[in-house]
Order: C-alpha cells, then sequence, then structure tokens
C-alpha cells in the first residue's frame, strides 16, 4: 500500500468517523430523552443512527405528530475519552427529506404586491428611496434630505409614531420665501419623484395602458385624438393622460397616448335614423265609389231597360 492511499484513507477516516459502538448502542438513553421532550405517544421508531464526530453519535427517532408529518426527532448522545459512560448532548426536532416545510421568509418590502394595502394600512418608505428626491431646498428652509429630518419641519414631530395623525395645517409659508415660491410652483413637498421614479411609472403605466396590449391593436385609433383623454401635468404630459369614458376599459387609470380601445369619441359616429317609408295603403285619403243606382240613373236612354 502506498503512502499516497495511506493518507487518502485517513483523510476519509478522519471527515466521517465510524460511530462510537457505545453511543450507537445507547438507543433506549437517546429515546427517553426524546419522549421527555415530546408529547407521549409522539416518539416513533428509531430510524437512524449518524456520527457527528469522534465519540458523537446522533439517533434519529420518527416523529408520529400529524402537524410535523416527515420530521425526525434527533438526540445527539456523546462521552469522553476512555470513559464508558454516554451522556445527552441535546435533543431536537429536525425536518427529513419529505418533510413539510414552511416558504422561506421573505422580508414585507419584497413580499409587497399591488393592491395588498386596505384602509387603515401605513406604508413607510424609507429616506434614500431611489423614486424619490428632494422636493425644495433653501437657507431660510430645513433641507428635506437633512441627516436631522428626512421630512419638512411641521410633520418632523410626528414621524416616528406609528399611527400619527396631522390634525392641524401647516402654517403658510412667508411671502417671498423659497417655500411660497415652491408652493405656487406645485413643488412644496417634503420629496418629489426622482428622474428613476418618473421611468418607473412610466414603464409600469406602458405594460398595462400601453400599445402593445391587445386593446390598443385592435383600436381605430390611439387616445391622443380622443375627446375622453384628460392630459397629465408635468413631464409626463407629453406621453400619458388619464381615461375619462366611463365606458372604456380604461376609465379612471392613466393610459399612454399611443394606447387606444373601441370607444374613441371619434372612431365611430352614430348612424342617422333612416326615413319612413310611405305606406302601401293611404288609409287618410276618401276613395269615392259610386252605388249602382246611380250609375244607372246617369245613362243615356238607349242604355234603360224598356220595360
Amino acid at each position: 500500500m502506498s503512502a499516497a492511499t495511506t493518507r487518502g484513507r485517513t483523510a476519509r477516516t478522519a471527515r466521517t468517523p465510524a460511530p462510537d459502538r457505545l453511543c450507537a448502542e445507547a438507543v433506549d438513553l437517546a429515546r427517553a430523552a426524546a419522549e421527555e421532550a415530546a408529547a407521549p405517544g409522539i416518539v416513533g421508531e428509531h430510524v437512524a443512527v449518524v456520527s457527528e464526530g469522534d465519540r458523537v453519535v446522533t439517533h434519529y427517532f420518527e416523529c408520529k405528530d400529524p402537524g410535523y408529518r416527515g420530521w425526525r426527532w434527533a438526540v445527539t448522545v456523546a462521552r469522553a475519552s476512555r470513559a464508558k459512560n454516554v451522556t445527552l448532548d441535546e435533543t431536537v426536532l429536525l425536518p427529513g427529506s419529505d418533510a413539510l416545510l414552511a416558504p422561506e421568509w421573505v422580508p414585507w418590502s419584497e413580499r409587497l404586491r399591488p393592491g395588498d394595502m386596505g384602509p387603515g394600512d401605513l406604508l413607510p418608505t424609507e429616506a434614500d428611496d431611489l423614486r424619490l428626491e428632494p422636493g425644495y431646498t433653501g437657507a431660510d428652509e430645513v433641507p428635506p434630505n437633512s441627516a436631522v429630518a428626512a421630512v419638512t419641519g411641521e410633520l418632523a414631530d410626528v414621524v416616528d409614531v406609528e399611527d400619527a395623525e396631522l390634525t392641524t395645517r401647516p402654517e403658510a409659508p412667508r411671502r417671498g420665501s423659497i417655500a411660497a415660491v415652491a408652493e405656487e410652483l406645485g413643488l412644496r413637498r417634503a420629496r418629489v419623484l426622482s428622474r428613476y421614479g418618473l421611468h418607473a411609472a412610466a414603464d409600469r403605466w406602458d405594460e398595462e395602458f400601453g400599445p402593445k396590449t391587445p386593446m390598443a391593436q385592435a383600436a381605430p385609433a390611439s387616445c391622443a385624438s380622443c375627446a375622453f383623454l384628460m392630459p397629465l401635468a408635468g413631464s409626463l404630459r407629453q406621453a400619458f393622460g388619464v381615461c375619462a369614458n366611463e365606458f372604456g376599459p380604461a376609465d379612471g387609470h392613466v393610459v399612454s397616448l399611443s394606447y387606444g380601445c373601441g370607444g374613441h369619441s371619434e372612431a365611430a359616429v352614430m348612424p342617422k335614423p333612416p326615413a319612413a317609408v310611405p305606406h302601401a295603403l293611404d288609409t287618410v285619403r276618401v276613395d269615392e265609389y259610386p252605388l249602382h243606382g246611380e250609375a244607372a240613373a246617369s245613362g243615356t236612354p238607349e242604355d234603360r231597360d224598356p220595360a
């Protein structure tokens, strides 16, 4: 036998040592520990013995609990070097290969889907959210993206309260201040949509009500020429609007100007009602029909009966 073969076999033996005989025979000790940790009648048959290291062995028992199908009771025992007494290490319930497991935990921010929010729910927004950016700044105003507060001074006292309610309106800005100009321009908000947020919203709206949808492909015309379109304000005005056709599939939704449906205001014109066809029989005019006596009296003397 070569030295390389000896070293390889020694390494394999060190990685997976054979189960210690005394620890492997301590099945009753392991069962008693499992029954003490579990309810009566839950511990089943002994199914396996696994070596965990030198003089350390884990005994596996079947779990009969209906709620833990496929799980196993694992009891680890060990003994000291040159000792004959086997002692208990730990007892746990572990899943087997066919165990029924709960799905992997996912943070709420990744589980949240559109439409999940209900009445009374609060959705916190991170201070470094890529979809937002500071709304306005100024020397006489608190920067909305400062380290002290991520919102305006009016809300700084209530941001830490989970269910806070704003009961008083913020005071009007001083005339001539940056806040007054920002309010006049519609920008007096702590944060506004960033370019990334605008692009993300545009992609989302274009996917649901855009030119590539089956409804738009079959439409007679686009929303750009529809009277029911209400254009948006801001930089998205050139690409999106809101549908105001109550009978359309996108009523109240943001639609692309390239979107369309069969409810286009100018796509179809109501036909004029057909003109009434005259009656075949005129029941209004009075027709004169002579009687037999009148016809005989109006005849010539030659035509009369000589008798």
